[in-house]
């Protein structure tokens, strides 16, 4: 998939931005993100991973706010990673209106059940906060559309692999990605529980 067939304001964004052409990795990633296959993208850093779920997803939402409850979710390790990715998104979501939500522990949970109540189209969350905002009917992801785990290592590092399996037993059929520098069998494992008939992007 070139970035010619991308929304018309996703190409905007990426012609302000000199963004020609995809990288191998992205050009290899965008045409199976945009099928809707349940994903590992598996490649070093500088890749364009980041940016191919950041692309697909916007694509994949219309480029255009729609109703209130998130239509995309991506899992990262802390807040400092859900602040950085959120400032990625912006980047590509300027000529848009999509809503774009950060969540995690160090933010009042009262105010963000309250922010997210008014409406989100996109939401970055970790964790232990996604937990928490879900199992106390805070977050309704009955219209989720795709579901991310960004820098997938954490899942590895920290004993998080319960708290999204709890989720993901809850949800509707929606579209799974887990991004990642290497493959492990931690992320192989999540095969029997929602990464059904899943595939393998990878670079070395």
């Amino acid at each position: 998939m070139s970035f010619k067939k991308l929304n018309p304001l996703l190409k905007e964004s990426l012609e302000k931005l000199a963004f020609d052409k995809p990288l191998p990795f992205q050009k290899e990633i965008l045409p199976k993100l945009k099928s809707g296959a349940n994903l590992y993208g598996i490649a070093p850093k500088e890749s364009g991973k980041t940016t191919a779920l950041i692309l697909a997803i916007v694509h994949k939402l219309k480029a255009e706010a729609f109703d209130d409850s998130p239509r995309a979710l991506v899992m990262v390790k802390d807040k400092q990673a859900a602040l950085d990715l959120m400032e990625q998104f912006e980047v590509f979501t300027k000529p848009t209106d999509l809503r774009i939500y950060c969540a995690y522990e160090e933010y009042d949970f009262d105010k963000q059940r309250e922010e997210i109540y008014y409406g989100v189209d996109i939401i970055i969350v970790t964790p232990k906060r996604l937990n928490k905002l879900y199992f106390m009917n805070s977050l309704h992801l009955g219209q989720l559309q795709i579901f991310a785990i960004e820098d997938a290592e954490f899942l590895i590092r920290n004993n998080y692999h319960n708290d999204v399996l709890r989720v993901t037993e809850s949800l509707h059929k929606c579209q799974y990605v887990i991004l990642a520098e290497s493959m492990h069998q931690r992320y192989e494992r999540l095969q029997e529980s929602f990464m059904y008939n899943s595939q393998i992007v990878s670079i070395d």
